[in-house]
């Protein structure tokens, strides 16, 4: 019996030399076609297939198959746009699945985040964020339930932001933070990613014009398709005391 070690990675190498002579976009092999080529379980071809997934050379797209993938996104620090606006910008075609949407009882986090106190609703939207059809993010927003309206608007290939400026909630400055986990079994669904993938996550509690808290929201970025740039300058210690240094932005929510 021919040991598995080794054809795997045959097959990887094989994967590999495609994705680095191929162009980004470029269709490739799909895991029936490379198990078929070389006479192995698809399992096997899976496990190749897998690890270029895992290192964000590869992408998948529901109903079209395995492609070599373009360059991760990159967003510069310092202005405020919603995901919509973004993918626009960059000549993407911004759309999201519904997972959940509704009016729920405030929990702590949301409560502490938003600035609410007893026994409040708040409103909860949940959505995967897609860029031409490739799973970038899993978003949850809550609003203040003053923002119930944009319940009605349209958040499948509408902007949530736009429908908030509508009513009167536009946002204005938002207090950001990053961390980073790993991808669970559900997530790793949802974006079509390996199980453990790390992803960014990006925690924004955003006010509106007014200097009202409007907007407690948590994405979970596939770390190898969205990069967020930061700029920082040097200062010499001579000239800020180190209590100078730059502080989380907002304290840790329980």
């Amino acid at each position: 019996m021919r040991n598995q070690g080794p054809r795997y990675l045959e097959i990887e190498g094989w994967l590999r030399t495609l994705v680095a002579k191929g162009e980004p976009g470029e269709l490739i092999p799909s895991e029936v076609e490379v198990a078929a080529r070389f006479k192995v379980s698809r399992m096997t071809a899976r496990q190749a297939m897998m690890n270029l997934l895992r290192e964000g050379l590869v992408d998948r797209r529901r109903g079209a198959g395995t492609f070599i993938a373009s360059k991760p996104l990159h967003r510069s620090e310092g202005v405020l746009f919603s995901f919509t606006e973004d993918m626009r910008r960059r000549g993407l075609s911004p759309s999201s699945e519904i997972l959940s949407k509704g009016i729920e009882i405030a929990g702590a986090r949301d409560r502490e985040a938003l600035g609410l106190t007893g026994k409040v609703k708040v409103v909860v939207i949940k959505r995967l964020r897609l860029a031409d059809d490739i799973p970038l993010s899993i978003e949850r927003v809550a609003l203040i339930p003053e923002c119930k309206a944009v319940l009605t608007a349209d958040l499948t290939t509408g902007s949530l932001h736009e429908k908030l400026r509508e009513i009167g909630y536009g946002p204005s400055t938002a207090n950001c933070w990053l961390q980073a986990r790993v991808a669970d079994r559900s997530e790793a669904k949802l974006l079509d990613i390996p199980l453990g993938t790390p992803l960014l996550v990006e925690t924004r509690v955003i006010s509106d014009a007014r200097g009202q808290i409007i907007e407690f929201t948590e994405t979970a970025y596939a770390s190898n398709r969205y990069v967020i740039d930061v700029k920082l300058n040097c200062v010499p210690a001579a000239a800020a005391a180190f209590s100078a240094a730059p502080v989380a932005p907002a304290k840790k929510l329980s």
